[in-house]
C-alpha cells in the first residue's frame, strides 16, 4: 500500500507501508556537532576530563547524543571533535569532523565566535550573518551559547569563552556547495536551523535559491541566471557579461524560486534550462524533476501543429521517445518549436510573478549547449 500523505521537507514522497526495507536514516547538521563538540570541549576544560559521548537538546526537543574525538586540553582551552553523520542523505560534509576549541576569555564578556581552518568567513551582506562573521548561523550559535551558560551555570564558572570552530579538509570540501558564490569564503558553513538532516530533502537546496536571492537584493545586483543545469549555466555566462556570483542553481524548483522572487524581486531574471525541462515549465509544472513531472508529447505536437506542421510530424511527435527527438524533427523541419516554447515558458513565469517590474528571460539549450529558443522582455 502506498501512502501519498508522507512528505519529506515539502517534497512528497511515496512509502510502501508494507516494505520490509528499512526507513531512511536520518543525520544531523553540522550545526548540531558544533554544539556537540563544544559541550564536550567546555566540559573538560572545567573538569580537566573528557567525555566519551555527549547529550545535546535540539531545538525541537531531540536529544541525539554523539561520540567524541579529536580531544585536547590544555590550561588555555580544550578541543573536542564530532564526526559527522548525515544518515541516508547524500550530504558533501558526511564525515567530516567537526572542532571545536573553547577558550577562556577574560576581556570581554559573553561567547565570542571564530573561524578555524576549514570554516568560512562571510564577505557579502544578504546572508544571516553580517560580513566580517564567522560562516556559523544563529541557530547553531544559540544553540552553542546555551550549552555554555548551563555548563557555567551548573560547575559556578564563568560563561565568557571564545569558541573556534575548524573542519579538518573544510575548504576543499566547500568547494561542492554554493559558498563561493554566496560570498562565504575559505571553508564551509556551520548550518542547521532544527539540527536535522532529512534524507534527500528538497528543502536545503531551496534555502539555498533563497540566499542566494538574498545576497543580490543585498548587494543591489540588477541580472541574476536561474540555471536548470551546468550546460544551461554556462549558457547564461555566454549570453551575457555575469559573474558566476550572480548565478543561482534552480536544478529542478524553478516554482520555490518564483514564490521568492514574488516578495522578494531582482531586476531582471534569466532562467536558463534544456528543452525537456523547459517544456514542463511552459506547461506550467513548477517542478522539472522528471520523477515529479512528465513532458506531455500531445501538447508539443500541438505547438507544432500552430506552427504549420503536417500530420505526419504532429503524430510523430506524439509517439517520439523523447522531448530531445521533437526538438531535432523540428529543426530538420525548420520549425521553430524552440522559440514558442521559450514564449510559453515565459508567460507561465510572468503569471506566477504578477510583478511587471520583473523583467524575464527564457533561455533553452539543446544537448550540445546551443541555444534553440529565448523570450525575453522588450529592451532585456
Amino acid at each position: 500500500m502506498l501512502d501519498e500523505s508522507s512528505y519529506v521537507s515539502g517534497c512528497k514522497v511515496l512509502v510502501d507501508k508494507n516494505s520490509t526495507k528499512e526507513k531512511l536514516k536520518y543525520g544531523w547538521t553540522t550545526g548540531a556537532c558544533a554544539t556537540a563538540a563544544t559541550k564536550a570541549a567546555f566540559k573538560a576544560l572545567i573538569t580537566g576530563v573528557f567525555s566519551k559521548a555527549v547529550t545535546i537538546t535540539l531545538p525541537k526537543g531531540q536529544t541525539p547524543t554523539f561520540s567524541v574525538t579529536n580531544t585536547k586540553l590544555n590550561a588555555e582551552s580544550a578541543s573536542a571533535g564530532i564526526i559527522k553523520d548525515a544518515g541516508d542523505d547524500p550530504d558533501v560534509t558526511h564525515g567530516a569532523t567537526i572542532i571545536s576549541t573553547v577558550s577562556w576569555n577574560d576581556n570581554q564578556s559573553g561567547v565570542f565566535f571564530k573561524a578555524g581552518p576549514g570554516v568560512g568567513t562571510v564577505t557579502k551582506p544578504g546572508l544571516p550573518i553580517p560580513p566580517g562573521e564567522p560562516a556559523i548561523n544563529p541557530v547553531p550559535r544559540e544553540l552553542m551559547t546555551k550549552v555554555i551558560e548551563e555548563l557555567a551555570n551548573e560547575h559556578n564558572v564563568s560563561p565568557d569563552v571564545n569558541i573556534e570552530i575548524s573542519v579538518p579538509n573544510g575548504e576543499k570540501i566547500a568547494k561542492s556547495t554554493w559558498n563561493g558564490r554566496l560570498g562565504i569564503v575559505g571553508g564551509l558553513s556551520i548550518l542547521g536551523t532544527t539540527g536535522v538532516v532529512v534524507p534527500y530533502s528538497c528543502s536545503a537546496w531551496i534555502h539555498s535559491i533563497h540566499r542566494g536571492i538574498d545576497v543580490a537584493r543585498a548587494t543591489n545586483t540588477n541580472h541574476i541566471g536561474a540555471a536548470v543545469g551546468n550546460m544551461s549555466e554556462k549558457l547564461i555566462l555566454k549570453t551575457h557579461s555575469l559573474n558566476e556570483t550572480d548565478l543561482i542553481d534552480m536544478g529542478d524548483f524553478v516554482g520555490g524560486m518564483l514564490k521568492y522572487l514574488k516578495k522578494n524581486p531582482v531586476p531582471k531574471v534569466t532562467i536558463a534550462g534544456g528543452f525537456a525541462k523547459m517544456s514542463k515549465l511552459a506547461m506550467g509544472e513548477m517542478d522539472l524533476h522528471s520523477k515529479r513531472s512528465q513532458v506531455d508529447k500531445a501538447w508539443l505536437g500541438s505547438l507544432l501543429n500552430t506552427l504549420g506542421a503536417t500530420d505526419e510530424i504532429v503524430e510523430k511527435a506524439k509517439s517520439a521517445n523523447t522531448a530531445l527527438e521533437i526538438l531535432n524533427d523540428a529543426k530538420a523541419n525548420e520549425l521553430d518549436i524552440g522559440n514558442l516554447v521559450a514564449e510559453k515558458a515565459k508567460q507561465i513565469v510572468d503569471e506566477k510573478l504578477t510583478d511587471e517590474t520583473i523583467q524575464i528571460e527564457i533561455l533553452i539549450c539543446d544537448r550540445s549547449g546551443q541555444l534553440v529558443g529565448r523570450a525575453a522582455n522588450e529592451g532585456f
